[in-house]
Protein backbone atom coordinates (compact mmCIF):
# COMPACT_ATOMS: atom_id res chain seq x y z
CA UNK A 1 0.00 0.00 0.00
CA UNK A 2 1.13 3.04 -0.88
CA UNK A 3 1.14 6.28 1.47
CA UNK A 4 -1.25 7.76 -0.68
CA UNK A 5 -3.34 5.06 -0.63
CA UNK A 6 -3.57 5.43 3.40
CA UNK A 7 -6.98 7.30 4.26
CA UNK A 8 -4.64 9.65 6.31
CA UNK A 9 -5.34 13.29 6.24
CA UNK A 10 -5.13 15.14 3.01
CA UNK A 11 -2.92 18.01 3.70
CA UNK A 12 -3.90 20.88 1.46
CA UNK A 13 -0.67 22.86 1.09
CA UNK A 14 0.93 19.45 -0.62
CA UNK A 15 -2.13 18.05 -1.94
CA UNK A 16 -4.12 21.11 -3.74
CA UNK A 17 -3.58 22.30 -7.32
CA UNK A 18 -5.35 25.65 -5.75
CA UNK A 19 -3.10 28.63 -6.24
CA UNK A 20 -4.35 30.19 -3.17
CA UNK A 21 -3.26 27.08 -1.15
CA UNK A 22 0.43 27.49 -2.77
CA UNK A 23 0.96 31.05 -2.66
CA UNK A 24 -0.57 31.04 1.25
CA UNK A 25 1.95 29.07 2.78
CA UNK A 26 5.27 30.49 4.44
CA UNK A 27 8.55 31.48 2.74
CA UNK A 28 11.74 33.33 3.23
CA UNK A 29 11.02 36.92 3.94
CA UNK A 30 7.53 36.42 3.91
CA UNK A 31 5.14 37.63 6.66
CA UNK A 32 5.08 35.20 9.33
CA UNK A 33 8.30 32.96 8.62
CA UNK A 34 10.73 34.77 11.21
CA UNK A 35 8.14 34.17 13.57
CA UNK A 36 7.67 30.60 12.77
CA UNK A 37 11.20 29.91 12.45
CA UNK A 38 12.14 31.51 16.09
CA UNK A 39 9.48 29.56 17.68
CA UNK A 40 10.50 26.47 15.90
CA UNK A 41 13.88 26.84 16.81
CA UNK A 42 13.08 27.87 20.51
CA UNK A 43 10.84 24.19 20.63
CA UNK A 44 13.92 22.87 19.63
CA UNK A 45 16.18 24.34 22.05
CA UNK A 46 13.91 23.23 24.73
CA UNK A 47 13.76 19.13 23.42
CA UNK A 48 17.48 18.76 23.17
CA UNK A 49 18.07 20.39 26.56
CA UNK A 50 15.67 18.43 28.53
CA UNK A 51 16.68 15.27 26.17
CA UNK A 52 20.45 15.10 26.53
CA UNK A 53 20.26 17.20 30.50
CA UNK A 54 22.07 14.71 31.94
CA UNK A 55 24.24 13.65 29.29
CA UNK A 56 27.04 15.85 30.56
CA UNK A 57 26.73 14.93 34.31
CA UNK A 58 27.04 10.91 33.85
CA UNK A 59 30.08 11.11 35.92
CA UNK A 60 28.78 12.80 38.66
CA UNK A 61 25.83 10.89 38.90
CA UNK A 62 27.87 8.02 39.09
CA UNK A 63 29.94 9.19 41.63
CA UNK A 64 26.48 10.25 43.43
CA UNK A 65 24.52 6.98 42.99
CA UNK A 66 27.79 4.76 43.24
CA UNK A 67 27.20 2.98 39.65
CA UNK A 68 29.12 2.39 36.34
CA UNK A 69 28.78 4.23 33.16
CA UNK A 70 26.52 1.60 31.90
CA UNK A 71 23.93 2.04 34.27
CA UNK A 72 24.28 5.81 34.38
CA UNK A 73 23.91 5.90 31.02
CA UNK A 74 19.90 5.00 31.39
CA UNK A 75 19.19 8.07 32.03
CA UNK A 76 19.80 9.10 29.04
CA UNK A 77 18.41 5.88 27.44
CA UNK A 78 14.99 6.16 29.50
CA UNK A 79 14.73 9.51 27.72
CA UNK A 80 15.51 8.47 24.50
CA UNK A 81 13.46 5.32 24.51
CA UNK A 82 10.36 6.86 25.84
CA UNK A 83 10.72 9.04 23.15
CA UNK A 84 10.98 6.76 20.53
CA UNK A 85 8.01 4.59 22.24
CA UNK A 86 5.95 7.81 22.20
CA UNK A 87 6.28 9.09 18.80
CA UNK A 88 4.07 7.16 16.52
CA UNK A 89 0.80 7.68 19.13
CA UNK A 90 1.82 10.93 19.53
CA UNK A 91 1.82 12.07 15.70
CA UNK A 92 -1.53 10.15 15.34
CA UNK A 93 -2.62 12.85 18.36
CA UNK A 94 -1.64 15.48 16.08
CA UNK A 95 -3.40 14.57 13.28
CA UNK A 96 -6.29 14.60 14.56
CA UNK A 97 -5.75 17.74 17.06
CA UNK A 98 -3.44 19.83 15.43
CA UNK A 99 0.29 20.21 15.43
CA UNK A 100 0.53 23.40 17.58
CA UNK A 101 -1.80 22.02 20.31
CA UNK A 102 0.22 18.85 20.55
CA UNK A 103 3.53 20.56 20.46
CA UNK A 104 2.29 22.94 23.32
CA UNK A 105 0.97 20.37 25.31
CA UNK A 106 3.79 18.26 25.13
CA UNK A 107 6.43 20.77 26.34
CA UNK A 108 4.32 21.98 29.48
CA UNK A 109 4.19 18.38 30.37
CA UNK A 110 8.13 17.78 29.89
CA UNK A 111 8.73 21.06 31.77
CA UNK A 112 6.52 19.71 34.48
CA UNK A 113 8.63 17.06 34.95
CA UNK A 114 11.61 18.46 34.51
CA UNK A 115 10.88 20.47 37.58
CA UNK A 116 10.50 16.91 39.54
CA UNK A 117 13.97 15.74 38.20
CA UNK A 118 16.36 17.45 40.47
CA UNK A 119 14.24 15.96 43.62
CA UNK A 120 14.93 12.23 42.22
CA UNK A 121 15.68 10.18 45.71
CA UNK A 122 17.44 7.20 43.83
CA UNK A 123 18.63 6.11 40.32
CA UNK A 124 15.67 4.08 39.87
CA UNK A 125 13.29 7.05 40.37
CA UNK A 126 15.67 9.43 37.99
CA UNK A 127 15.70 7.08 35.32
CA UNK A 128 11.51 6.48 35.69
CA UNK A 129 11.07 10.38 35.78
CA UNK A 130 13.37 10.91 32.73
CA UNK A 131 11.29 8.12 30.76
CA UNK A 132 8.00 10.17 31.35
CA UNK A 133 9.77 13.10 30.28
CA UNK A 134 10.98 11.66 26.78
CA UNK A 135 7.21 10.43 26.36
CA UNK A 136 6.31 13.55 26.57
CA UNK A 137 8.56 15.27 24.53
CA UNK A 138 7.67 12.82 21.52
CA UNK A 139 4.77 15.06 20.58
CA UNK A 140 7.59 17.80 19.25
CA UNK A 141 9.64 16.45 16.70
CA UNK A 142 7.26 14.61 14.52
CA UNK A 143 4.40 17.28 14.80
CA UNK A 144 6.91 20.77 14.05
CA UNK A 145 8.08 18.76 10.95
CA UNK A 146 4.37 18.03 9.50
CA UNK A 147 3.86 21.99 10.78
CA UNK A 148 6.67 22.51 8.84
CA UNK A 149 5.41 20.14 5.58
CA UNK A 150 2.27 22.03 5.50
CA UNK A 151 2.50 25.45 5.78
CA UNK A 152 6.00 26.46 4.22
CA UNK A 153 6.48 26.33 0.54
CA UNK A 154 8.51 23.20 -0.76
CA UNK A 155 11.49 25.06 -1.89
CA UNK A 156 12.22 26.29 1.36
CA UNK A 157 11.44 23.80 3.43
CA UNK A 158 15.07 21.61 3.73
CA UNK A 159 16.40 24.87 4.97
CA UNK A 160 13.38 25.23 7.58
CA UNK A 161 13.54 21.95 8.76
CA UNK A 162 17.48 22.72 9.15
CA UNK A 163 17.06 25.86 11.42
CA UNK A 164 14.52 23.40 13.61
CA UNK A 165 17.44 20.75 13.57
CA UNK A 166 20.02 24.15 14.05
CA UNK A 167 17.65 24.40 17.62
CA UNK A 168 18.00 20.79 18.24
CA UNK A 169 21.98 21.59 17.85
CA UNK A 170 21.78 24.78 20.05
CA UNK A 171 20.14 23.13 23.12
CA UNK A 172 22.18 20.27 23.43
CA UNK A 173 24.62 22.47 23.42
CA UNK A 174 23.61 25.09 26.12
CA UNK A 175 22.43 22.13 28.26
CA UNK A 176 25.44 20.56 28.27
CA UNK A 177 27.91 23.58 28.89
CA UNK A 178 25.40 24.91 31.51
CA UNK A 179 25.13 22.38 33.24
CA UNK A 180 28.63 21.56 33.35
CA UNK A 181 29.71 24.71 34.99
CA UNK A 182 26.94 24.72 37.31
CA UNK A 183 27.12 21.36 38.64
CA UNK A 184 30.97 22.14 39.16
CA UNK A 185 30.26 24.41 41.89
CA UNK A 186 26.32 23.46 42.64
CA UNK A 187 26.08 19.76 41.75
CA UNK A 188 24.20 18.09 39.33
CA UNK A 189 20.69 18.34 40.83
CA UNK A 190 21.23 22.51 40.37
CA UNK A 191 22.34 22.18 37.06
CA UNK A 192 18.87 19.93 35.42
CA UNK A 193 16.94 23.06 37.36
CA UNK A 194 19.05 24.90 35.52
CA UNK A 195 17.91 23.62 32.49
CA UNK A 196 14.20 23.45 33.37
CA UNK A 197 14.09 26.68 33.95
CA UNK A 198 15.30 27.61 30.64
CA UNK A 199 12.70 25.18 28.95
CA UNK A 200 10.03 26.93 30.62
CA UNK A 201 11.26 30.04 28.75
CA UNK A 202 11.60 28.67 25.49
CA UNK A 203 8.26 26.97 25.51
CA UNK A 204 6.15 30.12 26.73
CA UNK A 205 8.00 31.96 23.82
CA UNK A 206 7.26 29.22 21.37
CA UNK A 207 3.93 29.44 22.61
CA UNK A 208 3.48 33.27 22.02
CA UNK A 209 5.32 32.98 18.63
CA UNK A 210 3.98 30.15 16.29
CA UNK A 211 1.50 31.12 13.45
CA UNK A 212 -1.80 29.47 13.61
CA UNK A 213 -1.12 26.70 10.89
CA UNK A 214 -3.62 27.59 7.99
CA UNK A 215 -3.55 24.31 5.99
CA UNK A 216 -3.78 21.86 8.37
CA UNK A 217 -7.11 19.70 8.11
CA UNK A 218 -8.04 17.02 10.55
CA UNK A 219 -7.64 13.06 10.27
CA UNK A 220 -8.81 9.86 12.36
CA UNK A 221 -7.59 8.78 14.84
CA UNK A 222 -9.00 5.47 14.05
CA UNK A 223 -6.59 2.42 14.39
CA UNK A 224 -7.16 0.99 11.06
CA UNK A 225 -6.00 4.38 9.50
CA UNK A 226 -3.16 4.61 11.81
CA UNK A 227 -2.49 1.28 10.50
CA UNK A 228 -3.08 1.93 7.04
CA UNK A 229 -0.80 5.11 7.19
CA UNK A 230 2.34 2.81 9.20
CA UNK A 231 1.97 0.12 6.44
CA UNK A 232 1.89 2.61 3.16
CA UNK A 233 5.47 4.54 4.72
CA UNK A 234 7.07 1.11 5.68
CA UNK A 235 6.24 -0.18 2.33
CA UNK A 236 8.15 2.78 1.09
CA UNK A 237 11.84 1.44 0.15
CA UNK A 238 13.23 5.06 0.34
CA UNK A 239 11.64 5.68 3.34
CA UNK A 240 12.92 2.23 5.00
CA UNK A 241 16.15 3.60 4.01
CA UNK A 242 15.88 7.12 5.44
CA UNK A 243 14.32 5.84 8.49
CA UNK A 244 17.51 3.03 8.98
CA UNK A 245 20.37 6.11 8.06
CA UNK A 246 18.48 8.33 10.51
CA UNK A 247 18.84 5.14 13.19
CA UNK A 248 22.74 4.76 11.91
CA UNK A 249 23.62 8.71 12.44
CA UNK A 250 22.38 8.80 15.74
CA UNK A 251 23.50 5.87 17.06
CA UNK A 252 27.42 7.15 16.59
CA UNK A 253 26.18 10.70 17.96
CA UNK A 254 24.80 9.36 21.18
CA UNK A 255 27.93 6.86 21.69
CA UNK A 256 30.05 8.95 20.86
CA UNK A 257 28.34 12.16 23.43
CA UNK A 258 27.02 9.73 25.79
CA UNK A 259 31.21 8.41 27.09
CA UNK A 260 32.85 11.46 25.88
CA UNK A 261 32.56 12.89 29.28
CA UNK A 262 33.73 9.67 30.75
CA UNK A 263 37.01 10.03 28.90
CA UNK A 264 38.02 13.62 28.91
CA UNK A 265 37.85 13.28 32.77
CA UNK A 266 40.16 10.30 32.47
CA UNK A 267 43.79 9.93 32.18
CA UNK A 268 45.25 11.47 30.13
CA UNK A 269 43.32 14.73 29.98
CA UNK A 270 41.98 14.65 33.67
CA UNK A 271 39.80 17.97 32.60
CA UNK A 272 37.54 19.00 35.40
CA UNK A 273 33.65 19.12 34.83
CA UNK A 274 33.14 22.47 33.92
CA UNK A 275 35.55 22.30 30.93
CA UNK A 276 33.77 18.99 29.71
CA UNK A 277 31.06 20.71 29.81
CA UNK A 278 32.40 23.90 27.64
CA UNK A 279 33.57 21.01 25.67
CA UNK A 280 30.06 20.45 24.08
CA UNK A 281 30.26 24.17 22.25
CA UNK A 282 31.49 22.15 19.16
CA UNK A 283 27.72 21.92 19.15
CA UNK A 284 27.75 25.57 17.27
CA UNK A 285 29.33 23.35 14.04
CA UNK A 286 26.09 21.44 14.05
CA UNK A 287 24.14 24.50 13.95
CA UNK A 288 25.72 25.56 10.89
CA UNK A 289 26.11 22.64 9.25
CA UNK A 290 22.10 21.80 9.66
CA UNK A 291 20.88 25.28 8.94
CA UNK A 292 23.05 25.05 5.48
CA UNK A 293 21.76 21.49 4.52
CA UNK A 294 19.68 22.83 1.97
CA UNK A 295 22.32 24.60 -0.02
CA UNK A 296 24.62 21.19 0.16
CA UNK A 297 21.62 19.25 -1.38
CA UNK A 298 21.56 21.82 -4.01
CA UNK A 299 24.84 21.28 -4.69
CA UNK A 300 25.53 18.00 -4.73
CA UNK A 301 21.96 16.14 -4.42
CA UNK A 302 20.41 14.12 -1.46
CA UNK A 303 23.07 11.07 -1.65
CA UNK A 304 25.91 13.15 -2.26
CA UNK A 305 25.23 15.32 0.76
CA UNK A 306 25.10 11.76 2.71
CA UNK A 307 28.42 10.54 1.56
CA UNK A 308 29.78 13.69 2.76
CA UNK A 309 28.11 13.39 5.91
CA UNK A 310 29.08 10.11 6.76
CA UNK A 311 32.84 10.20 5.11
CA UNK A 312 32.89 13.75 7.46
CA UNK A 313 31.71 11.82 11.05
CA UNK A 314 34.17 8.70 10.08
CA UNK A 315 37.01 10.86 9.76
CA UNK A 316 36.19 12.27 13.28
CA UNK A 317 36.13 9.19 14.69
CA UNK A 318 39.22 7.82 13.54
CA UNK A 319 40.49 11.31 14.77
CA UNK A 320 39.44 10.98 17.98
CA UNK A 321 41.75 8.06 18.70
CA UNK A 322 44.43 10.15 19.60
CA UNK A 323 45.35 10.55 23.07
CA UNK A 324 46.25 14.55 23.06
CA UNK A 325 43.32 17.23 22.91
CA UNK A 326 43.13 19.21 19.81
CA UNK A 327 42.87 16.36 17.69
CA UNK A 328 40.00 14.84 20.36
CA UNK A 329 38.08 18.03 19.30
CA UNK A 330 38.70 17.94 16.06
CA UNK A 331 37.32 14.74 15.76
CA UNK A 332 34.07 15.79 18.01
CA UNK A 333 33.93 19.10 15.25
CA UNK A 334 33.73 16.73 12.24
CA UNK A 335 31.33 14.04 13.93
CA UNK A 336 29.09 16.91 15.03
CA UNK A 337 28.86 18.36 11.62
CA UNK A 338 28.17 15.15 10.28
CA UNK A 339 25.90 13.81 12.01
CA UNK A 340 23.82 17.06 11.81
CA UNK A 341 23.83 17.62 8.17
CA UNK A 342 23.28 14.26 7.65
CA UNK A 343 20.38 14.30 9.88
CA UNK A 344 18.84 17.65 8.00
CA UNK A 345 19.59 15.93 4.66
CA UNK A 346 17.29 12.44 5.81
CA UNK A 347 14.70 14.26 8.10
CA UNK A 348 13.76 16.35 5.24
CA UNK A 349 13.82 13.80 2.77
CA UNK A 350 11.00 11.91 4.81
CA UNK A 351 9.05 14.87 4.40
CA UNK A 352 9.15 15.31 0.79
CA UNK A 353 8.86 12.11 -0.07
CA UNK A 354 5.60 10.80 2.30
CA UNK A 355 2.49 13.06 0.20
CA UNK A 356 -0.04 12.37 2.89
CA UNK A 357 0.23 11.02 6.47
CA UNK A 358 3.49 13.28 7.19
CA UNK A 359 3.01 13.20 10.84
CA UNK A 360 3.03 9.73 10.81
CA UNK A 361 6.09 9.10 7.94
CA UNK A 362 8.32 11.52 10.52
CA UNK A 363 7.44 9.84 13.69
CA UNK A 364 8.48 6.91 12.27
CA UNK A 365 11.55 8.75 11.08
CA UNK A 366 12.05 9.78 14.88
CA UNK A 367 11.22 6.56 16.36
CA UNK A 368 14.43 5.00 14.14
CA UNK A 369 16.63 8.15 15.27
CA UNK A 370 16.09 7.65 18.76
CA UNK A 371 15.91 3.87 19.09
CA UNK A 372 19.75 4.72 17.49
CA UNK A 373 20.10 7.50 19.70
CA UNK A 374 19.40 5.05 22.74
CA UNK A 375 21.44 2.30 21.07
CA UNK A 376 24.29 4.56 21.03
CA UNK A 377 24.05 5.49 24.31
CA UNK A 378 23.91 1.95 26.09
CA UNK A 379 26.20 0.28 23.37
CA UNK A 380 28.59 2.86 23.33
CA UNK A 381 28.75 3.29 26.96
CA UNK A 382 29.42 -0.56 27.41
CA UNK A 383 31.93 -0.87 24.14
CA UNK A 384 33.55 1.61 26.65
CA UNK A 385 33.72 -0.07 29.70
CA UNK A 386 35.05 -3.05 27.81
CA UNK A 387 37.74 -1.49 25.74
CA UNK A 388 38.20 2.01 26.12
CA UNK A 389 37.22 4.89 23.25
CA UNK A 390 38.44 2.71 20.93
CA UNK A 391 35.50 0.50 21.32
CA UNK A 392 33.05 3.20 21.13
CA UNK A 393 34.78 4.53 18.03
CA UNK A 394 34.19 1.16 16.84
CA UNK A 395 30.13 1.04 17.17
CA UNK A 396 30.69 4.44 15.59
CA UNK A 397 32.34 3.40 12.57
CA UNK A 398 30.12 0.28 11.98
CA UNK A 399 27.37 2.31 11.86
CA UNK A 400 28.98 5.17 9.68
CA UNK A 401 29.79 2.07 7.17
CA UNK A 402 25.88 1.30 7.28
CA UNK A 403 25.15 4.48 6.56
CA UNK A 404 27.27 4.43 3.34
CA UNK A 405 26.24 0.99 2.36
CA UNK A 406 22.45 1.92 2.48
CA UNK A 407 23.08 4.71 0.35
CA UNK A 408 25.10 3.04 -2.28
CA UNK A 409 22.31 0.33 -2.41
CA UNK A 410 19.51 3.74 -2.32
CA UNK A 411 21.65 4.93 -5.92
CA UNK A 412 21.72 1.37 -7.44
CA UNK A 413 17.93 1.22 -6.86
CA UNK A 414 17.57 4.58 -8.10
CA UNK A 415 19.71 4.03 -11.46
CA UNK A 416 17.45 0.66 -11.70
CA UNK A 417 14.59 1.99 -11.72
CA UNK A 418 15.53 4.82 -14.14
CA UNK A 419 16.22 2.32 -16.56
CA UNK A 420 12.64 0.65 -16.88
CA UNK A 421 10.32 2.21 -19.47
CA UNK A 422 7.29 3.95 -18.36
CA UNK A 423 4.20 2.43 -19.67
Amino acid sequence: MSPASTGASTLVGAASSAPLSRDSRLAPGGPGYRRMSFALFLAGVATFALLYSTQALLPLISDDFGVAAGRASWTVAAATGGLALFVLPMSALSERYGRRTVMTASLGVAVGVGVLVPFAPSLGALIALRAVQGAALAGLPASATAYLAEEVRPKALVTAIGLFVAGNSVGGMSGRVITGWVAQEWGWRVAVGVIGALAVACAVAFRLLLPAPRHFRAGSLAPRVLIGTVRGHLADPLLRRLYAIGALFMTVFGGVYTVIGYRLTEAPFSLPQGIVGSIFLVYLVGTVSASTAGRLVGRLGRRGALYLAGGTTAAGLLLSLADSLVPVLLGLVLITAGFFAGHAVASSAVSRTATTGRAQASALYQSAYYIGSSTGSTVGALAFHSGGWAGTVGVGVLAVLGVVTITVFGSRAARRQALVPAH
